[in-house]
């Protein structure tokens, strides 16, 4: 049976770059574009047009340099907004607006200070006006999260019947937990009329480490988009992390999901977006961490070493990594370093490796991790260096 498809839409440059101290240029976010079309992302979202003049700028040349993925400009549920991203994106091939409005009752009763059946007013309004400028329009129901699942789908069934072809579910603080917003999916699938003529999207935020875990269950209970960013960049804890998610899909067949991402390149542009916005991935971010293959500990090392796939469930070939590190720590084990001896050069004997041993735990004990040159000056120090290639 063929596996449905989810459509990957990255919010990098719009709800990443939201991130303090990360503002990007035009220039930088055109490049950063042109990469996510080579990935085979879907949609991008290329900013908030309205938001400033250099926003706006940025949306114009997105649209103008990709050709494949549809070209989203971000909107709130006012017309003026709306106009201006419509604009921003009228050289896209494929354009899309993104307009939508807060439905949970803090927002209805605190920031917006209106009622329920406003909401359904200014969804509809806000729908139909996006029309003018697009066929394609995604509506958000931001906070949707902690929105009550009967109110959420009056406002989901409104935003369908004036042309939304999209519906995003955010969840918009972290809030939520898997079961309780794949439940909330399946409720709008199950009660929304007229659900077939959408394509219900995720949205999932990290504040409680929680928004890959939600995206999923979201797409296994009937949502076949999910809106991520390159390293789960966002505001405050990030976003759902594109790699993480494109990842589990791809190494869980059971799911019968496919994003047709091109895998091999999530570690490049995984470090080409941590440059661009000087964000520094965490070492042990899954996927894309500089310790996502590594491996220190003795019995770790010992059962890589023997197969590979006894501690890596990912090849790390396709996610663009090289090769699996073996990383020399006091709890490395002796196979490791007759490993690494190897790898440079030193084919130990077992007496050897028993006489070389104690003195690399003696600096081990002395250092974080011990490299190749560190391996060398051992090794000559004990007479072991006759045949090791020059670093």
């Amino acid at each position: 049976m063929a596996s449905d498809k989810v459509y990957i839409f990255d919010t990098t440059l719009r709800d990443g770059e939201q991130v303090p101290g990360c503002k990007l240029n035009t220039p930088e976010k055109v490049e950063i574009a042109l990469k996510l079309e080579q990935l085979g992302v879907d949609i991008i979202e290329a900013g908030f047009p309205i938001s400033s003049p250099g926003d706006f700028k940025s949306v114009e040349e997105i649209c103008k340099a990709v050709n494949d993925p549809i070209v989203c400009g971000l909107s709130r549920a006012v017309m003026k907004d709306i106009e201006v991203a419509g604009d921003a994106l009228k050289f896209a091939k494929r354009p899309r607006i993104h307009t939508g409005i807060g439905t949970s009752d803090s927002h209805v009763q605190y920031k917006l200070r209106t009622t329920r059946e406003k909401i359904i007013e200014r969804t509809v309004a806000a729908v139909k006006h996006a029309k003018r400028f697009v066929e394609d329009v995604e509506f958000y129901a931001e906070d949707a999260g902690r929105t009550d699942n009967e109110f959420l789908a009056k406002v989901c069934e409104a935003a369908i019947k004036a042309g939304a072809t999209v519906l995003n579910i955010p969840d918009t603080t972290g809030y939520c937990l898997p079961e309780e917003y794949g439940a909330k999916i399946k409720y709008l699938k199950e009660h929304v009329k007229g659900i077939h003529k959408a394509i219900i999207s995720t949205h999932c935020h990290n504040d409680l480490g929680l928004a890959t875990a939600n995206s999923i269950a979201g797409v296994s209970n009937g949502a076949r988009q999910i809106e991520c960013t390159i390293n789960g960049i966002g505001e405050r804890a990030g976003n759902t992390s594109l790699e993480e998610v494109v990842m589990i899909m791809k190494q869980h067949p059971r799911l019968n999901l496919d994003t047709g991402i091109n895998t091999k390149m999530l570690k490049s542009l995984s470090s080409l977006v941590s440059d661009r916005m000087g964000m520094v991935v965490q070492a042990n971010k899954a996927i894309v961490g500089e310790n996502a293959f590594a491996h220190s500990s003795g019995i770790h090392q010992d059962g890589v070493i023997k197969k590979r796939e006894t501690y890596e469930i990912m090849d790390p070939a396709d996610v663009g990594v090289d090769k699996s590190s073996i990383v020399l720590t006091a709890r490395s084990g002796r196979a490791a370093l007759a490993f690494r001896c190897k790898e440079i050069g030193i084919n130990l004997t077992k007496v050897e490796l028993d006489k070389l041993y104690p003195e690399f735990l003696k600096m081990a004990d002395t250092k974080k991790e011990i490299d190749d040159k560190d391996l060398m000056i051992i090794c000559e120090r004990m007479g072991l260096f006759v045949n090791a290639i020059t670093l």
